[in-house]
Order: structure tokens, then sequence, then C-alpha cells
């Protein structure tokens, strides 16, 4: 119900985790909501195995930083009332994250940082400083040297698995789901939506969570949304016959990162390519970049088998920073994007801020600074 008691109906476009978890908070608010999602090849949720790990990231902006920590906060209601409705199949474990970096400055500074975040943050918990036998006990492949900080709060996410819980978990609650494209146009003031039959989807608010694709979708309402892909490639080795399951994420203090997944799987990311486009190939130069990053910081994964690489193209912002709100000129219509690379870490978060502000509720957060046009 929104403030006046009354129940609205949503039209959510995309079911990534931003997309999914605005429709899962609004079924969760007794709404009406139906959810429309073309499958692109390289959707960023798809390809994506995520790192929830805020404390070590080197962002600066006490803003941006506080919507990535309270991201983190936030996964553990999040994950306890998908269980309560009976997902079990999240993606998400806290494994712990193991901080690292042959710079010893980068490595103290990085020490100090966390050290400072996670006094008031219980979620993190524990902060251990590990030698470097210890952290290669954790990770077997790690490079021998290296000191580690070992964060036990950290945990790894399959994007795609737990977006689709949040989905189903909707559905359970009345939420309408299917694949199929919408076409927007404009008619006084309002934003109206065609499905790909030409049939109008009536709906109060629509609510437009598209990723990369989001500015092809408004372009035809006269709106210029400064969102583009960037390619990222996703590199998967497996080690058969390791028991993977229970290795912490590695965070290397640069734009890379390796974690596992408990079939043997070691996921090592990832490319960031602006002005790529929607360029879906792997590419000699990606691939090599993405093995010779992991393969520097973890050499014990030299004889590993490589299965697959995934593209994904993340929304990325040109501010950087993310778009969540409605649009200004329109009576109906919202925004929920521009998360980049920290869409699993945020994406989830954000949705509910988004929600909270189109029933009426004031969000956790302030979010006017991300205003569409601000």
């Amino acid at each position: 119900m929104n403030q006046n008691g009354s129940t609205m109906k949503f039209l959510i476009i995309g079911a990534g985790m931003f997309g999914a978890s605005t429709a899962y908070d609004v079924a969760c608010r007794g709404h009406q909501v139906e959810i429309v999602d073309e499958v692109h090849p390289g959707k960023a949720t798809l390809a994506g195995a995520g790192i929830v790990c805020p404390w070590a990231t080197r962002l600066t902006d006490p803003d941006w930083y506080a919507m990535y920590a309270a991201g983190a906060r936030y996964y553990g209601e999040l994950i306890a009332g998908l269980e309560a409705r009976g997902e079990t199949d999240l993606g998400y474990r806290r494994v712990g994250a193991l901080v690292v970096s042959e710079n010893p400055a980068e490595f103290a500074a990085a020490g100090e940082r966390i050290a400072a975040r996670t006094a008031d943050a219980p979620e993190a918990g524990e902060i251990r400083r590990l030698g470097s036998t210890e952290a290669r006990a954790l990770f077997p492949p790690l490079r021998e040297g290296l000191e580690a900080i070992h964060i036990a709060g950290g945990a790894r996410v399959d994007a795609r698995r737990l977006s689709a819980a949040m989905v189903r978990a909707a559905v359970t609650m009345g939420a309408r789901y299917r694949n199929d494209y919408i076409t927007l146009s404009t008619h006084g003031g309002r934003a109206r939506a065609l499905d790909s039959t030409g049939r109008e989807i009536a709906a109060d608010e629509i609510v437009v969570c598209a990723g990369a694709w989001a500015a092809q979708i408004l372009r035809p309402l006269g709106l210029m949304h400064p969102v583009k892909p960037q390619k990222g490639q996703i590199v998967h080795l497996r080690l058969a016959g390791t028991a993977t399951a229970n290795w912490p994420v590695l965070l290397p203090m640069n734009s890379y990162y390796m974690l596992a997944f408990d079939d043997s799987r070691i996921v090592v990311g990832a490319t960031r390519e602006d002005d790529s486009g929607f360029d879906y190939r792997v590419t000699a130069e990606g691939q090599f970049e993405v093995l010779g990053a992991g393969l520097d910081i973890a050499p014990g994964l030299a004889d590993a088998e490589l299965i697959e690489t995934r593209i994904g193209f993340r929304p990325a912002a040109s501010s950087v920073r993310p778009i969540i709100g409605r649009v200004p000129g329109f009576d109906n219509l919202a925004l929920g994007n521009g998360l980049g690379a920290g869409g699993i870490s945020i994406g989830p978060f954000a949705g509910r801020l988004l929600a909270q502000s189109l029933v009426g509720e004031k969000p956790e957060l302030p979010i006017e600074a991300y205003a569409p046009g601000a």
C-alpha cells in the first residue's frame, strides 16, 4: 500500500539485480507487480560472479561508500527474507575475503582503511592479519610470500541465482513475470509501455531497470540516458578434484578479483572495456589480460582447466554513480541504473531504496543526489 492506503500497479522492466530487487521489495509491500525482461546475451547479472566486501574498497566519496556499506549490511536481511519464503538456491555464501598487495605501503593503507571502516560494522566479522603460510592455507594457489588481511564477513554471490530467487519470491507474492521486450512512448506527461504484440501494459509506475540497454528503451521518449555498456570478460577455471567451496574471495587491491564456487570452479575477473558497445566476443587481448592478472597473484592456477569465459556488459554511468529515482517531466516513470562494477554489491539495496521512494516511504539513505539528471 502507498501512503494513501491504496494498491498500485508497477511495471518493472529488467530482472537483473536492480530490477529483481525492486520488484521483490515492492511485492513485499503488497503492490501489484509485472516484471518484463528481455534475455540479452551479455547481461551483467548473468555473467557476474560477485563479491560483497565494501570495507576494502578504495572509494573515497563518503556518500558513495555509505551506499556500498549499507548494501553489504542489507544482504543479511535479504537472505533471511528469501529463506523465510522458501528460497534456498540463492548463490550467496559468507566465505571471508583475503586482501593482498605486493606493495607494502598500499597493504598498510588497506589495513588502516579496513580497521576504521569495520569498527562500527559488525557484519564485517573478525579482521585478522595473516602471514603468507596462513593465507595460502585458505587460498592454496596464492603466490608465496604475500601477507593478507582476512575479513571474515566477506561473501561471494552468484548473481544469476540470487536475482532469479528474488523474482521467484516476488511471483509467490502475486507478481507476474515474463520474457518480452517493451517499447515506451509518451502521452500527456506520462510514459506508455507496449509489449511486443503492441498491447499496452497498464501501470501506475513504470520502472526501467534494464542495465546497459536502458538507453535504447528510453530514447523514444527523447531522453538521453548517460549509461553505456562497459564490457567485462570473466574467466572460469576448474581445478578438478579440488574442494574449493570454502575458499575466501581474493582482493588484490587492483581492478581484478578472484573467487571460488562449490564445483571446483575458480572465477577470475575482469576486464573493464569502455566504448566497446555490445561486442559479445571473447578476445585474445581480454583473455590474456585476465589470465595474466590471475596467474600473477595465484600462480597455483597455472594447471587449471579453462572451462569458459563469460561476457557481461556493465551499465556504467558517466558520473560513476548510480541513477535512482523519478524521471523529470514524467508522472509515472522511474529509473534504477548505473551501478557499473558495483551492481552485485549494491544492487539489492539500491532496489530497496527505489522501491521505498516509489511507494511513498522515506528511503533508508537519501537518494536525491542520484536522481536522474542530477
